[in-house]
């Protein structure tokens, strides 16, 4: 073994010999010491002989274990770190004697073996489980085991009474934290494993989800309890199954927020981030509904910038974009948090005004647009330099209700206004 192994582990009994542990043959109860680092029988005193069909220990070291499964070494390991940790386990393990399958309630004991200081464990062997006659009961111990997901029993207190590997993994050996208990002191909230404790006391089973502080970092769980009965004592234990459903959820998070750019995209403008016609003819319909069942007008305002052809012109398309955030940024601070200002292509915007008593504030909104485009629009080309420009705006106003129309009518009537500014002289606004 590694000298730093060796220090890892040097609070542990060391047994450099055979003769050290003959005292362990007076003992009326099984007993033999495992080494890992071969993954075989190291001694075993002469009611493990007995146990096993044999004559000598000679015998029993050599017993060839080569048959073993992956599964069956590793929780061996696991067996030794948590006995290293936790002074002495009690488990329910499954041997086969002569080929025919046993179970016996084992207590673990881990030592140091040899002058290589192999890792070792002691087990004593003192009672047989009684799983009845049916063998899929000792099939479903063995399931239960092997199984990838983590398996722990509590007890009512929140204390582990057996943790299968895939839960030993999980969670490692640490020490307890104070006042909290093991079960409560997993979860990253303690009053959510506090709250969980108290229904499995209740006897409420159920599944829920939870973070969880795993060796692997905080994990998100499906924390399923159910009360059952120790098989050997009888005294009611909580049976804990963890699903780690952190990569699912984070996998339904992503379609979720993707979901969510798609709707950006279909629904709002990628330059300016203002709402396209799609959303605003929408909000137009909604608007002209809400204003029948209140009396109220609805205005639109379809407006056309002048003069933004030549900063394209002269400055190119980047510059010109710029102009477009910032036409956006000066509309939306315009307006009132529920009207709506969107930008339905090129230099096109639409501005609804919700909840107008006449027809005059639509006319005060559209001055206001005149003057809030006035200052100058400072822009930065492509090589760098510094320089302003104006833009100007036809503004076409439609009101509802002004006849039986939906929000494509409107769009329209606004839209013509529009082009009658723009033949008039541009600059100005006009209803439809």
């Amino acid at each position: 073994m590694p000298a730093q192994a060796s220090d890892k582990y040097s609070h542990l009994p060391v047994f450099e010999n055979h003769q050290q542990i003959e005292i362990l043959e007076h003992v009326p109860d099984i007993i033999w010491i495992f080494d890992l680092d071969v993954h075989g029988f190291w001694w075993g005193n002469s009611k493990a002989l007995e146990f096993w069909g044999l004559e000598k220990v000679e015998d029993l070291i050599a017993k060839d274990l080569s048959a073993d499964t992956e599964g069956a070494r590793k929780r061996t390991e696991q067996t030794f770190y948590k006995a290293a940790a936790e002074g002495m386990t009690t488990d329910p393990w499954t041997t086969y004697p002569n080929g025919k399958p046993r179970m016996l309630l084992m207590r673990h004991k881990a030592v140091l073996l040899g002058p290589d200081r192999h890792k070792g464990i002691v087990a004593y062997i003192s009672e047989n489980v009684n799983l009845g006659e049916q063998p899929e009961q000792l099939l479903f111990a063995e399931a239960v085991r092997y199984t990838p997901v983590s398996v722990t029993s509590f007890s009512m207190g929140g204390e582990p009474l057996f943790e299968n590997p895939a839960a030993a993994k999980l969670y490692g050996y640490q020490p307890k934290q104070e006042n909290l208990s093991t079960f409560v002191g997993r979860f990253l909230n303690p009053e959510e494993g506090l709250h969980r404790l108290s229904q499995g006391q209740a006897k409420e089973d159920g599944c829920q989800e939870h973070l969880m502080i795993t060796r692997n970092g905080v994990r998100r769980h499906n924390v399923d309890i159910r009360t059952s009965r120790h098989p050997i004592t009888g005294d009611y234990v909580l049976l804990v199954s963890e699903y780690d459903v952190t990569d699912l959820h984070d996998a339904i998070k992503a379609a979720e927020a993707a979901q969510e750019e798609l709707k950006q995209l279909a629904h709002f403008d990628a330059l300016t981030g203002l709402p396209v016609i799609r959303l605003c003819k929408d909000r137009l319909n909604q608007a002209m509904a809400e204003a029948d069942r209140r009396r109220q007008k609805v205005g639109l305002l379809f407006v056309d910038l002048d003069g933004f052809k030549a900063v394209n012109d002269n400055y190119g398309h980047s510059c010109g974009d710029q102009v477009l955030v910032e036409v956006g940024h000066r509309l939306r601070a315009l307006v009132r948090e529920s009207d709506t200002v969107g930008r339905i292509g090129g230099d096109e915007f639409l501005i609804l005004l919700n909840d107008l008593k006449q027809a005059q504030d639509a006319e005060h909104v559209a001055a206001c647009v005149l003057e809030t485009l006035k200052p100058v629009f400072q822009i930065e080309t492509d090589g760098g330099v510094q320089a302003e420009v104006n833009v100007g705006a036809s503004i076409g106003i439609a009101l509802y209700p002004e006849g039986d129309c939906c929000s494509e009518d409107m769009i329209k009537r606004a839209d013509k206004a529009m082009y009658r500014v723009k033949k008039s002289g541009k600059n100005g606004f006009c209803h439809a």
